[in-house]
């Protein structure tokens, strides 16, 4: 039997990803790259020779539960978890966890973004083995660390306990916020830092018992929940109880507080995908250094610049230099690649 389970988090809105991303329809749930699948599917892909798929699990908003029944049509209903609000992370893994554990008390887990990419799906399925393998039968929490490639301030960092970047699995010192350049300049000089990529692994008793531990006032509104696992009536107490969760991040709630927390250090071509700019350098580009996503797309004295568009959307684009030019549901967005930050705010 296998006792390997997948838990993709897949309640976001990819807010900076407007048009392509909306409310209604997320990126994790759309074709970014132009290749035929969500990311979320390619999520789920990347995992298959490692967890099978009726040990895959999704939790999501509820109203999201048509398009992931559609896109992952392997994956059992009753592992399609649906919260009626946002409540970060720590409820959402509390959620799961206790549900697994209400029937697979012995599962190993592996927690991941729904919208992130990765180059090298061979050695990113090699270190999920080993973490597993890490996991099964300890009281740790793993995280994945991602090695440094530059900078970058769009990113948490994991400090390690040693300063070296071996490969090896090490104990972590501290969590570190979103830096700013000064900051990530010596995090990258210093060594011993890592890009936080959100994927945890540890057992399912490890989880139940660090959160009772350290939050039980998310573990107490679990409790109300469990005896309804599996029954006819579980969602209408989840959608009772769960809005009475601590909003809080798993970060927050377990990983700074906890002495258990270790960091695999790994360099698979991981990407969180968070912005445009992020896309833009996992486009293949052309002479002019444009990344295009769209079958019909004419540029002229164009450079620098990334383009999504329908592929039934006849483009012709000229004089441009650095931009982004998103359409998606009639919506059309243009503007220079470094006011992206903004876009949030346009779309209001």
């Amino acid at each position: 039997m296998n006792n390997n389970h997948l838990i993709i988090m897949a309640g976001g809105i990819g807010s900076r990803f407007w048009p392509m991303s909306t409310p209604e329809r997320p990126k994790q749930f759309i074709d970014v790259l132009g290749i035929g699948k969500s990311l979320i599917q390619l999520t789920v892909e990347r995992f298959d020779t490692v967890i099978p798929i009726e040990n895959v699990w999704v939790v999501t908003s509820e109203k999201y539960k048509t398009i992931v029944q559609e896109q992952l049509p392997g994956i059992p209903e009753t592992q399609i978890l649906l919260e009626p609000c946002m409540r970060n992370t720590a409820p959402c893994i509390e959620y799961v966890a206790r549900k697994i554990c209400a029937k697979f008390p012995d599962a190993n887990l592996v927690f991941s973004p729904a919208d992130h990419i990765v180059l090298n799906v061979n050695k990113f399925r090699d270190v999920i083995k080993e973490s597993l393998e890490f996991t099964i039968d300890r009281d740790a929490i793993l995280t994945l660390g991602m090695m440094p490639t530059r900078p970058e301030t769009g990113y948490g960092y994991i400090k390690s306990q040693q300063t070296c970047n071996s490969e090896l699995i090490q104990k972590v010192e501290a969590f570190k916020e979103k830096p700013n350049l000064e900051t990530a300049k010596s995090y990258l000089e210093d060594g011993g830092y890592f890009w936080n990529a959100g994927i945890f692994i540890w057992n399912v008793k490890m989880v139940t018992k660090t959160i009772a531990n350290l939050v039980p006032e998310l573990a107490s509104v679990f409790d109300n929940i469990e005896p309804y696992f599996y029954t006819e009536n579980e969602q209408k107490v989840v959608n009772q109880y769960f809005p009475t969760c601590p909003n809080i991040s798993i970060d927050y709630a377990v990983m700074e507080k906890s002495k258990d927390v270790f960091v695999y250090p790994a360099d698979f071509g991981w990407s969180d995908l968070g912005t445009w700019g992020s896309l833009y350098t996992h486009l293949q580009q052309d002479r002019n250094n444009n990344a295009i996503v769209g079958n019909n797309v004419n540029l002229v004295e164009c450079n620098n610049c990334v383009i999504h568009t329908p592929s039934e959307r006849k483009v012709v684009i000229q004089g441009l230099d650095n931009y982004i030019i998103a359409e998606s549901d009639n919506t059309l967005l243009i503007c220079k690649k470094e006011d992206e930050q903004h876009i949030k705010d346009w779309q209001k």
